[in-house]
């Protein structure tokens, strides 16, 4: 029977290529000269650093142009967490990187898959991806078409397709 997985899954290099770029950028902008902005990652969280509101968003938008430009889809920080002051003038953002489907996702794609009754698809949850399984391998590839089209807060990736 054919299948293939839904996963939420970034590719970790380019991560840390656009980070990087983006702390070099940081590093030689004339407008951050002398403060201390950066961009430091930790696995998958990112620690924004500046001394102002004005710099910190500064220090955003250079970090999501580098994203951007690296192929890093930006749909996969989770910018949630508040903005918190450490030390005397010092502002620090946390943005966590999404990685594997949570529980609220994965139903949403299995309500998806199972209303689309004429593919005749199953969808399971499975840690953190969710398998879809069918009789036929063009139900799959209209499948993954209709999950482009309608889960659109998360940039999905189909992977180990198999026969």
């Amino acid at each position: 029977m054919p299948s293939f997985d839904v996963e939420l899954k970034v590719d970790a290099v380019e991560l840390k290529n656009a980070v990087d770029q983006a702390q070099k950028e940081i590093g030689t902008r004339y407008d951050f000269r002398g403060t201390a902005a950066a961009v430091e990652q930790k696995d998958l969280e990112l620690t924004l650093i500046a001394e102002s509101d004005f710099q910190l968003r500064q220090v955003r938008d250079v970090l999501i142009g580098k994203l951007a430009k690296r192929g890093v889809d930006v749909r996969f920080l989770d910018e949630s967490k508040a903005v918190e002051k450490i030390g005397g003038d010092k502002l620090k953002q946390t943005i966590v990187v999404k990685s594997g489907i949570d529980k609220d996702l994965g139903k949403k794609i299995q309500t998806t898959v199972k209303n689309a009754k004429a593919l005749k698809l199953s969808a399971s949850l499975q840690g953190d991806v969710v398998r879809v399984s069918g009789a036929k391998r063009d139900a799959l590839q209209e499948c993954i078409a209709l999950l482009r089209k309608e889960i659109e807060e998360a940039p999905l990736s189909f992977g180990n397709f198999r026969n």
